[in-house]
């Protein structure tokens, strides 16, 4: 799955009752949201919702992350790790544009020896790709939330499990989520990059790399967690998101300058993309709600 693929924005919380005698790790909330607001901000000695772990990472535009007297500017691909309550704070930047993230609050039984060791490795804001291994578990286990197909304390617990287990592996050795993949899969992926304005085809990009397109789609489906298609409108809607915040172009010119034929087509695909079209989230501003809790 790609980071732009993610159903709409929103936030789910979970309130099981978690059997005493039973190891299981506790899911306390998931969401997304893209913030255009100059008042969101989070303080950890404020919050009253601790004991809680929060990973929260950025698809697109950035935020800053305050640790004790440090500042940091979160930026696309990186994350900050940290514990609430907590000398911290993280908050949109004055005269920013967006931000775009997602972010999973655990409650730290059992896991936080593990959490505390992707620390010790990475950092408290570590880089990771949008195709790494835990930033794909990640938004999988947010489209469950969003379906409602988490629904149980032992569903949760997997996904946290999993999450925290996918972190440590990608610490001890972060390189192996792109060295895994097959050379042909790279340059697929390099080419939609470089060329997504004016792609047209699978044809296209499989005869660039002397392949089958039923052998390319397969193999880039397989490794990226997405199609070509998908990961092609994904890259064209991420550079549509910059153009929509930076210039007034029409939708049409940025429709045209990303690569769509016609502005409903675009229009359709930032829809899906982003939940909202190109006009909504050009004047919009971000809001931070749970959407649903769910309880046993």
């Amino acid at each position: 799955m790609n980071a732009g693929q993610l159903t709409g924005t929103g936030t789910f919380g979970f309130r099981f009752t978690m059997p005493e005698h039973l190891a299981l790790c506790n899911l306390f909330a998931i969401g997304t949201d893209v913030i255009r607001d100059e008042h969101y901000r989070w303080d950890g000695w404020t919050r009253n919702d601790g004991p809680l772990l929060l990973f929260q990472y950025t698809f697109d535009g950035e935020g800053i992350y305050e640790r004790g007297a440090e500042t940091i500017r979160i930026q696309a691909g990186q994350a900050f790790m940290t514990e609430i309550p907590g000398d911290h704070r993280y908050y949109f930047p004055p005269g920013g544009s967006h931000w775009s993230f997602i972010f999973v609050l655990i409650r730290p039984s059992l896991i936080l020896p593990n959490w505390e060791e992707v620390k010790k490795q990475l950092g408290d804001t570590p880089f990771l790709p949008g195709a790494s291994r835990p930033i794909r578990l990640l938004q999988s286990m947010y489209e469950e939330a969003y379906a409602g197909r988490i629904k149980e304390p032992y569903t949760a617990s997997s996904y946290v499990y999993q999450f925290i287990s996918e972190l440590c592996r990608f610490a001890l050795s972060p390189q192996d989520d792109t060295r895994e993949w097959p050379i042909k899969v790279k340059e697929a992926v390099a080419y939609i990059d470089k060329h997504y304005e004016n792609m047209i085809s699978l044809d296209q990009l499989a005869d660039q790399l002397s392949l089958s397109k039923y052998h390319l789609l397969r193999q880039f489906t397989k490794t990226v967690g997405v199609s070509p298609n998908d990961y092609l409108n994904q890259v064209r809607i991420k550079e549509a998101i910059r153009l929509l915040k930076e210039s007034d172009w029409s939708v049409e010119r940025i429709a045209e300058q990303v690569g769509y034929s016609g502005g409903s087509y675009f229009i359709k695909w930032f829809r899906k993309i982003t939940g909202e079209t190109p006009g909504n989230f050009r004047q919009g501003e971000g809001q931070l709600v749970y959407n649903r809790v769910y309880f046993d």
